[in-house]
């Protein structure tokens, strides 16, 4: 059996006959949102079988499953990067098992760099496209047809449907939420300034280390996917300052109270 079969099949029995709809991934300093689900179920990813073990500080490491926003959801409260030592195809056992519970719909959080002066720390962005700019396809390897085709199309990766849908949730809140085009690194260490530079050029609007992988994933087997950057800094060059992940924790933490309102307003409108 596969990994993410077994996984799958552990988290089937924890549930009792329950079926999240909805998945939701949170970046750094973006997990107090799974501390407001109500009747939850955690599940370390430790006790899963085949699941990464996430290395993060500031990623706890677990599965939360129960209320949010109407809505019972599967919430990872920690992800896995590539920088941590993961191979590429480790990132899909999370992402599918999720598939096979029942999740169609994934949602990702990030922290993430600007590239734009406007759109400081503490902005949101609604992700609307990424480029890949790691050299790296979590789907090397075998496919499994049954899973999703050998070359799933990656016109639409984030969903316009719910693009629209978190955008006047935000109007409704009165949160402004940019949107724009991410740029994947694999890190650990921080851009340069000459890379920042090519990267305007490009077209990003941020930078960031986590979501690509995911959402390939999860496009590749069906679901769909929207995706919010909290914007933690400038990036390397436009200020002169020295980054840093506590940089990275503690604007994160900043901008929870505002991602988190935003994600349940959302929920409550599916």
């Amino acid at each position: 059996m596969k990994a993410y079969h077994r996984a799958a099949a552990y988290l089937r029995d924890r549930l009792d006959g329950r079926v999240p709809r909805i998945g939701i991934t949170l970046g750094s300093g973006l997990g107090a949102l799974a501390d407001d689900i109500q009747d939850a179920i955690v599940v370390p990813y430790a006790d899963i079988p085949g699941f990464p073990v996430s290395t993060v500080h500031g990623h706890k490491g677990q599965l939360v499953f129960g209320q949010l926003g109407g809505q019972f959801v599967a919430c990872m409260q920690g992800r896995f990067h590539l920088y941590e030592g993961h191979e590429p195809a480790a990132l899909q056992i999370p992402i599918r098992a999720l598939r096979l519970i029942g999740c169609e719909l994934l949602v990702l959080t990030n922290a993430a760099g600007s590239i734009h002066e406007a759109m400081g720390p503490g902005s949101l962005m609604l992700i609307d496209d990424h480029i890949n700019f790691s050299g790296v396809n979590p789907l090397v390897g075998g496919n499994d047809e049954e899973i999703g085709p050998r070359f799933p199309d990656l016109t639409e990766a984030y969903s316009k449907h719910q693009g629209v849908v978190m955008q006047t949730a935000a109007g409704e809140l009165g949160i402004e939420l940019f949107s724009g085009t991410y740029l994947w690194t694999i890190g650990p260490s921080f851009e340069t300034p000459a890379e920042i530079r090519l990267y305007r050029q490009w077209g990003a609007d941020a930078v960031g280390m986590s979501t690509v992988p995911e959402t390939i994933i999860a496009r590749h087997c069906g679901m769909e996917v929207v995706a919010v950057s909290s914007i933690t800094n400038l990036c390397a060059g436009m200020t002169g300052n020295v980054l840093s992940h506590e940089e990275t924790l503690r604007e994160g933490a900043k901008a929870a109270e505002k991602m988190s309102r935003l994600i349940v307003r959302w929920l409550e409108a599916q």
